[in-house]
């Protein structure tokens, strides 16, 4: 019974919660980069590759599956069942990876603003001694002498 109520109060404290809120729209967030890194930004780098293919086909043949085959394609060489080194894909995991995490710092960046914006607000201002206050800090310093 007891395992049950503690199970309850840690599933519904603030942190928990946050984290889930945070994996559900981190993966969200990871689909609109990997969609923005597949459909707009590597098929602009890929034009600009010498055989202007698409970047994750981008391959290296360490040792065909029979000798002498020639392979025009990734998919092709795979299939056959020669030994490649498929680099493409590797770098476009990188750049999609150096996204993600550009735009996480800045998200995070500007929480941070808000958040010492928000603490300045709060902050009680340092306010000037009212004609009474300075009277009895006056008397005060009277006193001492």
């Amino acid at each position: 019974m007891s395992f049950w109520k503690d199970f309850k109060a840690f599933a519904m404290k603030g942190n928990v919660i946050d984290l889930a809120v945070g994996v559900v729209i981190g993966a969200a967030f990871g689909k609109i980069v990997t969609a923005l890194v597949d459909d707009l930004i590597m098929p602009i780098i890929g034009y600009m590759t010498p055989k202007g293919q698409k970047f994750t086909d981008l391959y290296t043949v360490l040792k065909p599956a029979k000798d002498g085959d020639v392979y025009t394609s990734l998919e092709q060489a795979k299939t056959a069942g020669a030994n490649v080194f498929a680099y493409g894909h590797f770098i476009q995991t990188i750049v999609d990876f150096l996204i993600i995490a550009f735009f996480i710092f800045l998200a995070i960046r500007a929480i941070q603003r808000l958040q010492t914006k928000k603490e300045e607000a709060q902050a009680p201002a340092a306010q000037e001694p009212s004609s009474t206050d300075k009277l009895l800090i006056e008397i005060r310093d009277l006193l001492k002498k």
